[in-house]
């Protein structure tokens, strides 16, 4: 999911945004051919996400510093563990810091409450996927780190696959037109071959969604009963999507009356930033 040029890409328009003026302090305090040592630290339990992101910030800033990552993305770290080490001019790791900290800290938080969900659901066959919830810019990474936490990722642009959702069916019902005209207008105009899901929000419409033609329903904001109601007809004819304000608490039950998919927004849009520090030794 991750090329070199689209982390360089993301790189380059961060640290624009924070050095684009340079960096007063460290330019006036220490001088550049004083070199060290620095220790990327865990501060709390979590799964890693952006090592290569935030190397990539320190080699932008000076291509003489040499990073050594220690945990690869995908591992669990507890408080304490050295991520990585970066060695060189004590100015040009200042000037990255923050940067690659702030890449760390996001993805490794995203990654980390990924996997709470992932495993809440464990041993239950329904997935855990993302939305397009993410921080503007940062949809690659933020969903790269979702990956990394054992999620899956949902489309990941509007060119992604078809989704019929309330507003979309609000202004075609406004022309008179049933779920089965609409779907079908989406087979005449869509690229042949792209999988239609389709937004209810009653086991009523569940139904009359599949029998239109959907190949997946997103039951959104939908009780347990219904969901249940909705799978037992749905079964077999189309995948199923629960969507709507699932917490940590309510997914588990939600996965029991046996959707295929989970969709959860929260993952990405209200992550908690995973505590990770730098330190010089």
């Amino acid at each position: 999911m991750l090329d070199k040029a689209r982390i360089r890409r993301l790189v380059d328009l961060a640290l624009a945004e924070d050095l684009g003026r340079g960096d007063v302090t460290t330019d006036s305090l220490i001088p550049q051919e004083k070199t060290g040592v620095a220790a990327i630290l865990a501060q709390e339990k979590g799964i890693l996400a952006g090592g290569e992101v935030a190397r990539q910030v320190f080699r932008r800033v000076d291509p003489e510093l040499k990073v050594r990552l220690q945990v690869k993305d995908g591992a669990k770290i507890s408080p304490g563990e050295v991520i990585a080490t970066v060695e060189g001019s004590i100015a040009s790791v200042l000037k990255a810091e923050r940067t690659a900290l702030n890449f760390l800290q996001r993805l490794s938080g995203i990654a980390t409450e990924t996997n709470r969900y992932v495993k809440a659901v464990e041993g239950l066959p329904a997935q855990i996927t993302d939305t397009r919830k993410t921080a503007p810019g940062l949809r690659a990474l933020d969903k790269y780190a979702v990956k990394v936490g054992g999620g899956k990722n949902h489309r990941m642009h509007l060119g992604d696959g078809v989704l019929i959702k309330d507003n979309h069916l609000a202004a075609l019902k406004s022309e008179g037109l049933s779920l089965k005209e609409i779907i079908a207008r989406i087979r005449r105009n869509a690229p042949a071959a792209t999988a239609v899901e389709v937004e209810v929000s009653t086991p009523r419409e569940a139904r009359e969604a599949a029998e239109a033609g959907a190949n997946i329903v997103m039951l959104d904001n939908m009780s347990l009963e219904d969901m249940r109601q909705a799978v037992k007809m749905l079964q077999g004819v189309a995948l199923i999507e629960a969507s709507g304000k699932i917490t940590l608490k309510t997914v588990r039950a939600v996965a029991e009356t046996g959707v295929d998919f989970i969709s959860v927004g929260a993952i990405t849009h209200s992550a908690p930033a995973l505590d990770i520090s730098l330190e010089l030794e």
